[in-house]
């Protein structure tokens, strides 16, 4: 992810999010090295971001901050191919944990995480707003 991806980046996460990141907060990922790894995905022939992840690796542990496909794309994979290989990738680096937040009425996002293998390890009580809402913990152990 660049500077000149975050118009992209932004209109993906308002379509994607009932309460979005803020632009500042996608700007601050891109300097906040080397904790932070932002990447987009870019459609192959039409040229365009169509999804972004952003990620932390400290020591050993991982943490997938925010991940969204267009709506136009989604249900082609994509998510989990992003996935598999951000999880390929943090295991090289030498983490041993993965963990994420999401929505337990997430039902897509969920059914994706169960899928790559992860479990839910905890709940955050009233986690998000608008619609309030806890958060699952999820995680995966990559040794």
């Amino acid at each position: 992810m660049e500077e000149e991806d975050i118009p992209s980046v932004m209109k993906i996460e308002n379509l994607s999010y009932p309460n979005p990141w803020r632009e500042m907060t996608f700007r601050g990922e891109l300097y906040n090295q080397p904790v932070s790894f932002p990447f987009v995905f870019v459609h192959k022939f039409q040229r365009k971001v169509i999804g972004y992840i952003i990620f932390w690796c400290i020591k050993d542990r991982a943490l997938i901050n925010n991940i969204a496909v267009h709506p136009d794309f989604r249900r082609m994979g994509i998510a989990e191919a992003v996935m598999r290989q951000v999880l390929d990738q943090i295991k090289r680096a030498g983490a041993g944990l993965v963990t994420l937040e999401v929505r337990p009425s997430n039902v897509a996002a969920r059914s994706l995480y169960n899928k790559l293998d992860f479990e839910v390890l905890g709940i955050k009580e009233n986690y998000y707003h608008d619609p309030p809402e806890d958060a699952l913990i999820m995680g995966k152990f990559l040794h």
